[in-house]
């Protein structure tokens, strides 16, 4: 009956055996493999077996890259001013043995190298550089943290300032710097648009001004080309006026002939057609001798029939 029993549990302490030798390491992790509390060996992801009671897993590691936010902390500027800083640390563990035997606590290690770093380049900076240069800084930083952590498996990947925190003091002063500036810019911004306002409308007025004199320029052109036209047309209307009496006239005279009136007649009408060439417009006629006699006679003939 005992024999059984004692069988059973030779078994079942093979299999916790078993079981206890198969180890499975997942992706991006590694395990530091010591035999006899020496290092052995690195486990990368996968299946392995180990040895018990001789080998142990000495540490597991993390082989993505990590974020070591640091709390803030105290440093003094070149010009003697006390301001907070808190940065962030992005790493990334490339040797895993270095990692575990470099040094005791890693992130530890790695937090006060990162603040006593950060307390030397801040230290050469004075107040108004350290708010302008955060970029130089953290590339100092990622040089200087980067190169001091290689031996402890470490890789600095990137470094950043997440803030900045003056004293109370300055932060208002800065403040009330900064609306002073922007009061400033507004007033000049004024200026400048009220002076561009200002030049617009004086080049508007001597368009306006240049358009109206075009304006004028061409109304006078226009009237003194009407007039012309109306003084050549009244001037072609009187010469064709006269043109049609004196066609007239021949025309009357050329009939009075193929009647037979004496030149006597013929001289009379004459002078009605220069009186009605005149119309009452000329000042001075000159009348040929020939029809002065004619004019005598019709006059002599006239005060006889009044008398």
């Amino acid at each position: 009956m005992n024999g059984p029993i004692i069988t059973l549990i030779i078994i079942i302490l093979v299999i916790l055996l078993v079981v206890s030798m198969i180890n499975v390491v997942p992706q991006e992790h590694a395990y530091v493999i010591e035999s006899l509390g020496k290092y052995s060996t690195t486990w990368n992801a996968g299946l392995h077996f180990k040895i018990p009671l001789i080998e142990r897993v000495s540490r597991k590691v993390l082989l993505k890259e990590q974020v070591a936010d640091f709390a803030p902390q105290p440093v003094i500027t070149k010009d003697n001013v006390t301001m907070m800083i808190d940065s962030v640390v992005y790493f990334k563990v490339m040797n895993p043995h270095d990692y575990t035997y470099g040094v005791e606590n890693p992130i530890m290690a790695m937090e006060n190298l990162t603040a006593t770093t950060l307390r030397n380049i801040i230290g050469d900076l004075e107040l108004d550089a350290t708010l302008t240069s955060r970029e130089t800084i953290n590339e100092q930083m990622l040089q200087i943290i980067d190169l001091a952590t290689d031996p402890w498996g470490i890789k600095v990947t990137r470094v950043e300032l997440k803030n900045i925190q003056p004293p109370t003091a300055i932060r208002e002063a800065m403040e009330k710097q900064m609306k002073a500036e922007r009061e400033k810019r507004a007033v000049i911004l004024t200026a400048e648009g009220e002076k561009q306002s200002a030049i617009l409308k004086a080049e508007g007025d001597k368009e306006s001004k240049v358009l109206e004199a075009e304006a004028n320029k061409q109304a006078t052109i226009l009237a003194a080309e009407g007039q012309k036209e109306k003084e050549i047309r009244e001037a072609e209307g009187q010469a064709e006026a006269i043109i049609s009496v004196q066609k007239a006239t021949a025309d009357g005279i050329r009939a009075i002939k193929e009647a037979g009136a004496d030149d006597a007649v013929i001289k009379l009408k004459s002078l009605e057609a220069f009186a009605a060439a005149a119309n009452g417009q000329a000042t001075k006629i000159i009348i040929p001798s020939e029809i002065q006699g004619v004019a005598g006679l019709a006059k002599g003939i006239v005060e006889s029939i009044k008398d």
